[in-house]
């Protein structure tokens, strides 16, 4: 009988292959298709669904199906003994449905329906594992997208303006009036929240308390990369200013995120923080003005991502759920092929000529090095290209070469063949992709003019942070780490710059303390005192006093009728 996996697995890659033949054939003849369903019709007025299916839409569904086919296959034996394992992959599917909708939506309404479905099943599946650091992490999550959530539906007001919601209608003009000004910063902000580009970057690395399956969707093709699809739709209508704005922040946050994950030791943190730095790449790039170099290193980087967080799954599920890199050691000895693709991957994302991710990336700091900008931007593209390999290498040292670092007594071994399957699913594209894909979105070659020194810089980038992640990694014994000498330093940077501090307790600490002081000053005070209690007292005051009289009725009425003589006498006399 067919496993619920089976059925998800074979339907995601028959359509995964459909889409992508489609792509290729849209992309080659430069088509492009707009289709629109008339839901109800209402006296004059229509609601449509409008689809929009081009050669972008097309290559990235396909992708993004082929990597779901892989980690649903995966999953059926990475979530073995779950008791919940079909809603764990009905979660999954719905997930990425709603990035379907929002990646074949030119309508702002649709957007928001795939946006909000997105942010919704996170949650969902960021606090499967029902404890309290998964539910402080889903609710991060869930209140950083909120944010985006509320751009998006300001955008959806301001566009009543035009008649209609179908943005891409609107982006030629959005350069000169003052109304689409507003919706692309609006648009820009969304974007950066599902992201996660700094101040919003926190919520990010917290989000690896789901599944490692989940992690694996999510950082590749999913969730951070909707913000990234969504800007490179609307790229026609940013202002220069705008542009600007968006390439600082999204450098700091790629510098940001590689200067952390050199200090991290959480295994699927680090490479968390990878994506980020990676996402600050394709928004950058993007904020210099080419929006299909962003698409072509978004499609590559969802592959190597995607196999490089089911490698570290099955490292995690080998160590009897231990993530912590220091624990490892040796690993390349007990699970070779497991190693060897995530070595591959490791070596892809930082850039390693030949591979896919050699492709994107090098076209991305070459198409930098022609722009004309300021030093600051040209040095802290090539400071984050060593920073990758530096945190790459040093977590190569710990986990896959010298010998057990605490397992002492440990039974590692690869009996998982299905998972191995599913990561063998991935590995031929992370090899081969980019130079196809290369072939295919640039059929006419950049020609980029540089001279020698600055076409060698990423090369020498890539081995000094080869040579530097080693040497601050390696220890042994009586040696003490480098970065425990500056530990204050080491700390800040380990904490992504404070931000998730100033994102959870720096947001939340002085309204809950204001909140307390309130509670007791006028709930518990003031109002207590002139509100419901003290109406309370003098209505139950005076409720007595009628409960005595009509129990006490017939005295009352003789004590009265008493009186009622003694006035008339007085009146006689």
């Amino acid at each position: 009988m067919l496993s619920v996996c089976k059925i998800y697995w074979g339907l995601f890659l028959a359509f995964s292959l459909i889409l992508f033949n489609l792509g290729v054939y849209f992309l080659v003849m430069d088509f492009s298709m707009i289709v629109e369903f008339n839901l109800l019709s209402l006296n004059s007025s229509s609601f449509i669904m409008t689809i929009l299916l081009d050669w972008m839409s097309l290559l990235f569904m396909s992708f993004v199906l082929f990597i779901s086919s892989m980690v649903i296959f995966y999953s059926e034996e990475y979530m073995h003994g779950d008791l919940y394992l079909g809603r764990f992959i009905l979660l999954v599917v719905m997930f990425v449905l709603s990035m379907m909708l929002l990646i074949i939506s030119p309508n702002l309404i649709s957007i928001l329906l795939g946006w909000d479905g997105l942010g919704l099943v996170s949650y969902c599946l960021v606090i499967y594992y029902q404890n309290v650091k998964s539910f402080n992490a889903g609710m991060l999550t869930a209140l950083s997208n909120r944010i985006g959530d509320v751009a998006l539906l300001m955008c959806i007001a301001w566009m009543l303006n035009y008649g209609s919601w179908n943005y891409v209608f609107y982006l030629e003009l959005a350069k000169e009036d003052l109304i689409m000004i507003f919706i692309s910063y609006m648009v820009v902000l969304a974007a950066m929240t599902k992201s996660a580009q700094i101040p919003f970057s926190s919520w990010l690395p917290a989000a690896m308390a789901a599944p490692t399956p989940v992690s694996s969707l999510v950082h590749s093709s999913t969730l951070v990369t909707a913000g990234v699809y969504l800007l490179i739709r609307f790229n026609f209508s940013f202002s220069p200013g705008l542009m600007f704005g968006l390439l600082f922040i999204s450098s700091m946050t790629m510098f940001m995120s590689g200067l952390g994950a050199n200090f991290e030791f959480d295994l699927k943190k680090i490479i968390a923080l990878s994506t980020l730095s990676q996402l600050g790449l394709m928004m950058s790039i993007l904020a210099l003005g080419d929006y299909k170099l962003s698409f072509f290193h978004l499609l590559t980087h969802a592959l190597f991502k995607a196999l490089l967080f089911m490698c570290a799954g099955n490292m995690i599920h080998g160590m009897g759920n231990c993530q912590d890199i220091r624990f490892m050691g040796g690993l390349v000895n007990h699970m070779p092929l497991t190693c060897a693709f995530f070595n591959i991957c490791n070596v892809s994302l930082c850039g390693l000529p030949f591979l896919s991710g050699f492709y994107s990336k090098d076209l991305v700091v070459e198409v930098m090095s022609m722009q004309i900008l300021n030093v600051y931007i040209y040095m802290i593209f090539y400071l984050s290209i060593g920073l990758t390999v530096c945190y790459s290498f040093r977590l190569t040292y710990y986990s896959l070469t010298g010998d057990y670092n605490f397992w002492s007594l440990n039974c590692l071994s690869e009996k998982s063949f299905l998972m191995l399957k599913g990561m063998g699913g991935l590995i031929f594209f992370v090899v081969f992709s980019g130079s196809m894909l290369m072939w295919l979105i640039f059929p006419t070659p950049y020609f980029i003019c540089l001279p020698f020194l600055f076409k060698l810089m990423a090369l020498i980038m890539i081995t000094s942070g080869m040579w530097l992640g080693y040497e601050t990694a390696k220890f042994k014994l009586n040696y003490s780490l480098k970065t425990q000498n500056f530990l204050t330093m080491s700390t800040f940077f380990a904490s992504m710059w404070n931000m998730p501090i100033i994102s959870t307790l720096g947001v939340n600490y002085y309204p809950v303390y204001l909140g307390e002081v309130y509670s007791k000053i006028f709930d518990q005070g003031w109002l207590e005192y002139y509100g419901s209690k003290n109406l309370g007292y003098s209505l139950s005051g005076y409720s007595k006093f009628i409960q005595f009289l009509s129990v006490n009725h017939l005295k009352v009425y003789f004590l009265l009728t008493v009186i009622w003589v003694i006035f008339l006498s007085l009146n006689i006399f």
